[in-house]
């Protein structure tokens, strides 16, 4: 009971550590077609911490979750901008 008590106890230590999700949404430049949708994706989810991305080509938004422990909005700028997709926070600061 013991062996499995321990690593379980740890488990729980360590989520209780980590920090709560937050969403960003970003207002996305020279996205001219739905493949500029996958690369911009695929930008967002290659930074460490990115947990989801969804990227609206319609509406020219990316919205993306990510853990504030290991990313910030910085560096999701920072990628879409890498990816030719200059882009700014839509609205301001991060939703909790």
């Amino acid at each position: 009971m013991r062996k499995i008590f321990v690593p379980l106890l740890a488990c729980f230590s360590l989520s209780a550590l980590a920090a709560t999700p937050q969403t960003a949404t970003l207002d996305v430049q020279n996205m001219t077609c739905s493949t500029c949708a996958i690369t911009i994706r695929k930008a967002l989810e290659a930074v460490p911490g990115v947990i989801d991305a969804k990227v609206d080509y319609d509406h020219k938004t990316a919205t993306v979750k990510y853990d504030p422990a290991k990313s910030d909005t910085s560096a999701l700028l920072k990628a879409t901008t890498n990816a030719g997709f200059p882009s700014k926070l839509h609205g301001g600061a991060p939703k909790q």
